[in-house]
């Protein structure tokens, strides 16, 4: 098979790493792609954020099967063109999507199918906004409506916060571009987990759970991020709690879709908080979260192209797929700055040392190939990765190879599962 991915960061880096182990992938290209992919795929120029360069990729490389990693091609209705033409394309339709693109639609969809999710407001002005915050104890939660990439959520603690983060969003002052709609929920506290599943439009396959730490600083202090670290062990969630996600949150999200004409197949990600009142969900994302899908792809033992295959035509029923037994971790680099202004070009040094240790796999994120030189090229740059027995050996693994790397500014949270080993 040819395979085409879309997309430039670590979750397609991983994606690329996890298919080129098939026997049946004969011929991989990534576009964009990005410095590390290069070692494993065949990279192309391309815009994800144009949709007629990504069908000009399609067209000229003539995939068997196109994987679309990020989030803005499913909003341009990349998968709903390559479906007019009648090709092979692992992601939901633009109207599936609508799950991540708009929370407000989210939040209206779990309200219709009784998904259970924290109260809420949408709000379509500054005015109507500020008014609905009486509603709200503090802490309270302000979402921007619209795509986000992970930054677009503010926990506010003091009403002038709310306020403050309510303006920002509708001037366009906190994400660049300005809002035409803010979604206000009630705060909830608990666990957060990661439940992703695989769907072909009726039937359902989840993936290992993971816990993913948005928040730039240790102890989960500073702004949102696209995430700084994730890790998976067995014990995130038990068997009967995962069959409670399932089937009140998981099943019934697809079969709702599917209802309002718009069936889902591809990657539905459940953003959950395991609160005192059960599992809620936080938010969708409709796509392998980033860097999730890291932490998950290196203990998967059964072949990735046969699972995204049957999604695609329908038989997600008859493919199981087997996961190694254990704990994974995985510890991005960043860009000094990130998540707001950074410089990039800088060199990457210790690459090689890192990747030899025992059960280290090295996901390069925002980074590009220069004459032999990896240099930084974005505001997440590495995802080090390692899998072992226990998450402590994971951990261990993932920090010491991260210890081998060097470039100028570079950051990364250190204390990556450090709660789930204190409570164990």
């Amino acid at each position: 098979m040819r395979v085409l991915i879309i997309g430039a960061g670590g979750r397609e880096h991983a994606l690329a790493w996890a298919l080129r182990k098939s026997s049946r992938v004969t011929d991989l290209v990534c576009a964009p792609g990005n410095g590390g992919i290069a070692s494993v795929a065949r990279c192309v120029p391309a815009s994800p954020k144009d949709l007629n360069d990504l069908l000009r990729v399609v067209n000229e490389e003539s995939p068997d099967l196109t994987v679309v990693g990020p989030e803005l091609p499913l909003s341009l209705g990349f998968v709903d063109e390559l479906q007019r033409r009648g090709l092979a394309v692992f992601g939901p339709t633009k109207a599936a999507a609508m799950l991540e693109t708009s929370k407000a639609f989210a939040k209206r969809f779990m309200q219709r199918h009784k998904i259970p999710t924290a109260n809420y407001a949408v709000c379509n002005t500054r005015e109507e906004a500020l008014e609905s915050l009486h509603l709200f104890h503090l802490p309270l939660v302000i979402k921007a409506d619209g795509l986000a990439s992970g930054k677009g959520v503010v926990i506010c603690q003091t009403k002038r916060e709310a306020e403050d983060a309510v303006a920002g969003l509708f001037s366009g002052k906190l994400l660049g571009s300005a809002e035409t709609a803010v979604v206000i929920e009630e705060y909830l506290s608990g666990e957060e987990v990661s439940f992703l599943l695989l769907s072909d439009g009726k039937h359902v396959a989840p993936l290992i759970p993971a816990q993913d730490h948005k928040r730039l600083g240790e102890g989960d202090t500073g702004p949102n991020t696209g995430g700084m670290g994730v890790y998976t062990t067995d014990s995130i969630l038990d068997e009967k709690m995962r069959d409670w996600v399932v089937n009140h949150i998981a099943q019934p999200t697809i079969d709702g879709i599917a209802a309002e004409e718009a069936p889902f197949a591809g990657v539905l990600y459940c953003g959950l908080m395991m609160t005192a009142r059960g599992p809620m969900v936080l938010e969708y994302n409709t796509r392998f979260g980033d860097p999730e899908t890291q932490a998950i792809l290196v203990r998967l033992e059964s072949d990735l192209i046969d699972a995204l295959e049957a999604s695609v035509e329908g038989r997600l029923s008859e493919t199981g797929m087997r996961w190694k037994p254990g704990a994974s971790a995985c510890v991005v680099a960043a860009s000094s700055g990130y998540p707001g202004s950074y410089t990039t070009g800088h060199t990457i040094s210790g690459l090689d040392e890192a990747a030899r240790l025992p059960g280290v796999e090295v996901f390069h994120a925002g980074t590009s190939l220069v004459d032999g030189r990896y240099l930084t090229s974005g505001g997440r740059v590495l995802g080090v990765t390692a899998t072992d027995d226990s998450l402590s050996a994971a951990l261990d693994q993932a920090y010491e190879a991260m210890g081998k790397i060097h470039f100028e500014g570079m950051y990364f949270r250190r204390d990556i599962g450090r709660r789930a080993l204190v409570a164990r």
